[in-house]
C-alpha cells in the first residue's frame, strides 16, 4: 500500500503543478525577480527612420472567402510602406485565391502547384524574404494596426530572436461554447506567457502572429506538425530568447463547434509529442538551465506525462480507497468524480446548446487531455504529412 500511496502523491504533484503550481511559482519568481532587479523598463518605439525593413507572410490554402476582409486589415496596417512587404504563400491552393490576390498590386504571391502543406510553403516563402524581420500570420486572422511597430521594438532588445503576439479568440455569436472555452484558454495561456517572456523567454510562438529574424531560421522539417512552435523554438536553442508582447494581438473567431475544435487539439497534441522528440536535446537542464525548466514546466508535461498521470491518478486513488487507506483518499476520490461529473455534464449540455459557463470549462480541460491520446494516434498515421487539416471557423 505504500508504494501505491507514493504514487498517488506523485501524480497528484505532477497534474498539480503543471495546471496550477508551474503558474504560481513562476508567478513568485517573477515577484522576487522584480524585488532584486526592478520591474522591466519598456524601451522606447523606435522612429519611422529607425524601423527595420519587414514583410508580413501569409501562408495560405483555398482561402478565397477571407482574401478581401484579410487584405482590408493588412492595408490598415500602420507602418511605413517603403519598409514593408506583403507575401502570400498559396500551397497546392485551386480555388479563386490566386485569382482574387491578383487583384492587389502590393502582394508578392509564391504560388506551389503542388500541395506539400504549411511547413512547406513557410520555408518556400521564406527563400524570397529580403527584409530584415518577417512576421507570420494567418490568412483566417486579423492583427491590430500597432502590431508590426510593436514587433519591431521587441526587436531592439538584441537578444531578442523571435516576437510572439497575442492570440485572442472571439466568438460571432453569444454563447458560442467552443469559442468560450478556447478563449478562457488562451487567456490563462497568455499570462503563462507574459511570465514566461519576463523571466527568460516564452516557450514557442503560436502561428496566428509571430515575427522571426529570418538569418537565424534552421531548417524545420516538411512533415512537422507544428512549424510555427518548431522555428520559434530553434532559435531559443541558439541562444536567443522569444519575446512575448500582448500589444500586437491577432483576433481569430473560435471552431465552429467542438468537434472542429477537436480537430485542432488533436493536430496540436501530435505536433507537440513530435516536437518534443525533435527537441529532446532542449530537456537537458546542463545545456540551458533556465530554458528547460521552463521548456519541460509549460510543454512537455502537457503534452506528453500530464494526461497520462491523470488517468493513473483516478484509478490509483479508486484502489486506495478499495484498500480503506484513509479518509484523505476517501474525499479526493470524491473531487476527483465530481469533476468528471461535471466535464460531462458541460458536455451534454453543449451538446444541447445550453450555456454553464462552470460546468463547460471542466469539460474542455478534459476535451484537450483526452486529445492527447488521439493525438498519439493522429502522429502515428500523419507523421510524414505536414498538410493542413483545417478545422472550421464559426
Amino acid at each position: 500500500m505504500l508504494t501505491l500511496e507514493i504514487l498517488f502523491w506523485i501524480c497528484l504533484f505532477i497534474v498539480f503543478y503543471t495546471y496550477i503550481g508551474y503558474g504560481m511559482l513562476l508567478w513568485l519568481i517573477i515577484r522576487l525577480k522584480r524585488m532584486v532587479k526592478g520591474k522591466p523598463t519598456e524601451t522606447p518605439m523606435p522612429s519611422d527612420e529607425e524601423l527595420p525593413t519587414m514583410t508580413l507572410m501569409i501562408c495560405a490554402y483555398n482561402e478565397q472567402d477571407v482574401v478581401a476582409e484579410k487584405m482590408q486589415n493588412t492595408r490598415a496596417l500602420d507602418y511605413p510602406k517603403d519598409k514593408f512587404r506583403v507575401m502570400w504563400v498559396t500551397d497546392g491552393s485551386n480555388d479563386r485565391t490566386n485569382e482574387l490576390l491578383a487583384e492587389y498590386p502590393e502582394v508578392d504571391l509564391v504560388f506551389s502547384p503542388e500541395r506539400r502543406g504549411k511547413t512547406a510553403a513557410l520555408k518556400h516563402g521564406l527563400r524570397e524574404v529580403k527584409t530584415q524581420y518577417v512576421a507570420f500570420t494567418d490568412a483566417n486572422t486579423m492583427i491590430n494596426p500597432g502590431a508590426l511597430r510593436e514587433i519591431a521594438r521587441q526587436f531592439t532588445d538584441k537578444t531578442v530572436g523571435c516576437v510572439s503576439g497575442e492570440k485572442r479568440v472571439a466568438a460571432r455569436r453569444e454563447g458560442e461554447m467552443a469559442a468560450e472555452g478556447e478563449g478562457l484558454y488562451w487567456r490563462y495561456e497568455s499570462t503563462l506567457k507574459r511570465w514566461d517572456s519576463e523571466l527568460y523567454s516564452t516557450m514557442g510562438a503560436a502561428g496566428e502572429l509571430y515575427a522571426v529574424d529570418p538569418t537565424l531560421c534552421r531548417n524545420v522539417p516538411d512533415n512537422a506538425l507544428l512549424d510555427d512552435f518548431m522555428m520559434s523554438m530553434y532559435i531559443v536553442d541558439e541562444g536567443h530568447r522569444i519575446a512575448y508582447t500582448p500589444e500586437a494581438y491577432a483576433l481569430e473567431y473560435g471552431s465552429a463547434d467542438i468537434h472542429e475544435e477537436s480537430k485542432r487539439k488533436r493536430r496540436i497534441a501530435a505536433g507537440g509529442l513530435q516536437s518534443i522528440w525533435w527537441l529532446r536535446k532542449m530537456l537537458n537542464p546542463f545545456r540551458q538551465p533556465l530554458v528547460a525548466f521552463q521548456y519541460i514546466s509549460h510543454r512537455v508535461l502537457r503534452w506528453s506525462l500530464t494526461p497520462v498521470t491523470m488517468v493513473a491518478l483516478l484509478i490509483i486513488n479508486a484502489v486506495l480507497v478499495a484498500l480503506r487507506a484513509g479518509w484523505l483518499y476517501d474525499v479526493i476520490l470524491a473531487l476527483q468524480v465530481l469533476f468528471y461529473l461535471a466535464a460531462l455534464a458541460g458536455y451534454l449540455l453543449s451538446e444541447r446548446g445550453h450555456k454553464n459557463k462552470l460546468l463547460y470549462t471542466a469539460y474542455y480541460f478534459v476535451f484537450m487531455n483526452l486529445n492527447v491520446f488521439r493525438g498519439m494516434v493522429y502522429l502515428k498515421n500523419h507523421n510524414n504529412s505536414g498538410a493542413w487539416e483545417k478545422a472550421k471557423r464559426s
